[in-house]
């Protein structure tokens, strides 16, 4: 894959950096000639220095031949002139950071793939832990999420059938068992360490895992 990473915060120096060890060719842009220089010594990329909006910056990025770009700045501004250039050089996969919900229709309307602000989807994940403490996020996706939670011997949900769960806004959608996955069917009875695979809603995202854990965490 050829893909172009534009800005080199956290998130963009992680991604150029995943890309890198998979053997992926990349090219970075970004602002400071620091960070550029940074990330050259230790990764094998092609780095440049500049603003990703100027079109000279992008075709000598190569955006003609590009499998994807993704904006991680935390500019929506920025980010959004630079996917709408990309969308106009025929990139097949361009993805974007969204920093403020608002802005979301924007990005929609221009058709780039997004990603909500990432600070709320860790804010959201510290709380998870926090408050169910044998729930693990894992992907945060438009519309809802995905969690596992780990079944305790001795709480309630312990030989229930999944057809007596109060399912509302969530489904169950695996259920691994001693090395073997199980479909959940209706009358699949859960049993202790069951780790029990969920998707939820997200605005019943709180509610859900409250019952789950509810459910699932010893009494």
């Amino acid at each position: 894959m050829y893909i172009i990473v534009i800005g080199l915060g956290g998130i963009g120096r992680s991604l150029a950096a995943t890309a890198a060890e998979n053997g992926d060719s990349v090219v970075i842009i970004d602002k400071e000639e620091e960070r550029c220089a940074s990330m050259l010594e230790s990764y094998d990329l092609l780095a440049i220095t500049g603003n990703a909006t100027d079109k000279s910056i992008l075709e000598d990025a190569g955006i003609d031949h590009a499998d994807a770009l993704v904006a991680t700045t935390s500019d929506d501004a920025a980010n959004l002139m630079t996917c709408w250039l990309a969308k106009r050089y025929s990139v097949p996969n361009v993805v974007s950071i969204v920093n403020h919900k608002e802005h979301s229709e924007l990005f929609s309307e221009v058709g780039v793939r997004i990603s909500e602000n990432p600070d709320e989807i860790v804010a959201r994940s510290l709380y998870t832990w926090a408050e169910n403490p044998n729930t693990q996020a894992l992907a945060s996706i438009p519309g809802g999420g995905i969690f596992e939670i780990t079944v305790e011997a001795d709480s309630r949900g312990v030989n229930k059938k999944i057809s007596e769960l109060e399912v509302k806004d969530f489904v169950i959608v695996a259920i691994h068992r001693a090395g073997d996955l199980i479909i959940p069917r209706g009358d699949v009875v859960i049993r202790p360490e069951d780790v029990i695979t969920v998707f939820s809603k997200k605005k019943s995202e709180i509610t859900n895992l409250r019952y789950l854990n509810q459910q699932f965490t010893k009494i």
